[in-house]
């Protein structure tokens, strides 16, 4: 096994995508884990740290994950059943209903944290696991331990559906945030974790303590992304002009575009992403965002390979 140099931490779940009426297609899936099979596939060793259920639905996703080159030597299994998710596609975004209740990724709650290796220079947490106890606990507990020892990427993955007090949830993400050096979320979370801002006010509401994130990326849908730094001025880009079969896994996708994409560009300690030239910071989000890009030309969240993707990158330059 090569030495990991991005680890994962959150949910493992089946994503059931309406096909007609109540014809469900199912596809492995949960923000982490399409983000881990995004990672492994564009190139760089990655370790996923969770807990499956050993239920059918849990088998699938632990041979998912192998299947792609996931090192899995964190993931715990429990008897407790899978977490499942229904998905109905509207024009311009999809609708959730989540069964989450005493799943087994909700109760990741292990008495020894993972002890992560010094290769590993990136940790990324988020999403719909810091939703439940005690996996958010836990979670959060494993994001502090790694503070100051490599980045923390942090994505809050906003599912308004499972949100059952929302001025709660956004000081939690306040909160959270200050755990990390890099932040991703889109234009949607943006509105519902800031509402009444602009896009710049939101990333500086979350880059106002010296303990917050570094840099915090924006991304737009089809209309792009934004980086916002401290003491720079944004940087923007567009988005690739496709055709969209499929949103599922985009804004997942993306996540693992900005860490392999900054670890390329050699960036291993927090300080660089503030000393990262203009130039490298665009040739990361440009990367992130064609990722991003072809996984939306395909059903379900199908993350490109590294071969694929440089096809398309090498074509577009």
């Amino acid at each position: 096994m090569p030495d990991i140099r991005i680890a994962i931490v959150g949910e493992s779940l089946i994503d059931f995508t309406a096909t007609s009426g109540l014809n469900f297609e199912g596809h492995e899936g949960g923000a982490p884990t399409n983000s881990a099979i995004a990672t492994a596939r564009l190139g760089q060793a990655i370790g996923f740290i969770s807990q499956l259920s050993t239920d059918l639905f849990g088998e699938r996703l632990l041979k998912h994950l192998e299947g792609n080159g996931v090192d899995t030597r964190w993931v715990l299994r429990s008897d407790a059943p899978s977490t499942l998710a229904f998905v109905e596609r509207t024009p311009l975004t999809n609708r959730y209903a989540f069964y989450t209740q005493g799943t087994a990724d909700t109760q990741w709650n292990p008495a020894t944290l993972p002890a992560l290796p010094e290769s590993c220079r990136f940790l990324q947490f988020g999403s719909i696991a810091l939703l439940h106890e005690p996996a958010a606990s836990r979670i959060i507990d494993l994001v502090q331990a790694q503070q100051g020892q490599r980045i923390v990427l942090f994505d809050p993955n906003v599912r308004l559906s499972l949100i059952k007090d929302l001025p709660a949830f956004r000081a939690n993400i306040y909160r959270w945030s200050a755990y990390s050096n890099l932040m991703k979320f889109s234009d949607e979370d943006a509105a519902a974790l800031a509402p009444g801002l602009s896009l710049a006010e939101a990333a500086a509401s979350f880059m106002h303590s010296d303990s917050g994130p570094r840099a915090v990326v924006i991304t737009r849908g089809g209309d792009g992304a934004t980086l916002f730094r401290r003491g720079h001025a944004p940087l923007e880009i567009q988005a690739p002009k496709i055709t969209v079969a499929d949103t599922i896994g985009a804004g997942d996708t993306f996540d693992a575009g900005l860490t392999v994409g900054l670890l390329e560009q050699g960036v291993e300690q927090v300080a660089q992403l503030d000393s990262l030239p203009d130039a490298k910071w665009l040739a990361v989000l440009r990367f992130a965002a064609k990722a991003a890009a072809i996984n939306c030309t395909r059903e379900g969240a199908n993350p490109p390979s590294r071969a694929e993707l440089q096809v398309a990158l090498d074509a577009q330059a």
